[in-house]
């Protein structure tokens, strides 16, 4: 665990990146605050498209006062150089920062251990707290790094018995006003956002942001479907295409037991939001299909609870998959 004032500073840059999700794709969304005598000298986040770098904003806002002070970055800063930009581990070491403070290192090829390692060797004292990449905003950078695909969050609203509509496919409402706009800033925080082909069909959802300040923000449509997908959408074959989803670095999965099933039977899944109405159904449909499973068993120890808190009258159950 970090130091309790890392650990502070570090959670402060993390709340500087969430400034920069999504806008900063297909670039990872990094935070960073420079600190002296205790006090905030300069802070930055990623630009939208990429550029400036966190640290590079830091440190112009910091100026001179940046010489001594300390760096708090939630990524390792980049050690490659790019025709849009310096390596921000060549721009820390020329300002003089004595020590860096990095949230995790970064597990592209070409930054991994390098950056860190040319900072030392110009004589800044660089800690890393090795903090998951979830804490740090930078789940979609691990995910489209490691594992090639964009990090997948599932989100279901039902009723305390598992419906997401009645018999007759009416869902409007099962969530209220407060679960509902909690549901738009997720949106606003994705790159896309995907419904099945029969959700579609059915009630053609806009998936827009519907939030003040916040409209500009809806991500990309997307379709799991073998067909044509209409226009201004896009279409997903299968969930295992999502790898070919050029840019996408959070992908937010929205509509229908059907895609829901699909994506959690291929274990693609990395987080659940679980919006719960406190009414009863009965007889009513289903929120996920068949997602395969060959025994109760297999069904064990798959799902960790991160948070439970109350949207108004309902309740909000996050979960991410234990790997």
């Amino acid at each position: 665990m970090p130091a309790a004032d890392d650990a502070r500073w570090l959670a402060a840059a993390a709340a500087l990146a969430e400034r920069a999700r999504p806008l900063s794709r297909p670039n990872p969304g990094v935070g960073a605050i420079i600190v002296k005598d205790g006090k905030v000298a300069g802070r930055g986040w990623t630009q939208p498209g990429g550029r400036p770098h966190a640290e590079a904003i830091a440190l112009d806002t910091a100026g001179d006062a940046a010489r001594g002070a300390t760096l708090y970055v939630t990524l390792e800063p980049c050690a490659h150089r790019s025709e849009r930009g310096p390596a921000c581990a060549d721009l820390v070491a020329a300002a003089g920062v004595a020590q860096v403070v990095i949230g995790m290192a970064d597990p592209d090829a070409r930054t991994a251990g390098i950056g860190a390692a040319r900072l030392a060797d110009s004589g800044v004292a660089v800690r890393c707290a090795d903090l998951p990449a979830a804490d740090l905003g930078l789940a979609g950078h691990e995910c489209a790094t490691v594992l090639g695909r964009p990090h997948v969050t599932l989100k279901l609203a039902m009723s305390l018995d598992g419906c997401i509509a009645a018999a007759s496919g009416e869902s409007k409402w099962i969530t209220g006003d407060i679960a509902r706009a909690h549901v738009h800033r997720e949106r606003a925080r994705a790159d896309a956002i995907l419904v099945g082909g029969g959700t579609l069909r059915t009630d053609y959802p806009a998936l827009d942001v519907r939030l003040p300040g916040l409209e500009t923000r809806a991500p990309e449509r997307w379709v799991l479907t073998r067909q044509a997908a209409p226009e201004g959408w896009q279409a997903l074959p299968s969930p295992q295409a999502i790898g070919g989803m050029e840019g996408v670095r959070f992908l937010f999965v929205e509509g229908g037991a059907g895609a829901a099933a699909a994506f959690l039977q291929h274990d693609l899944v990395d987080r659940l939001l679980l919006y719960r109405a406190p009414i009863l159904i009965g007889g009513g449909r289903t929120g996920v299909g068949d997602i395969g499973l060959a025994s109760l068993a297999d069904a064990h120890g798959r799902w960790r609870r991160e948070d439970i808190r109350p949207l108004g009258p309902d309740t909000l159950e996050i979960y991410t998959r234990t790997r």
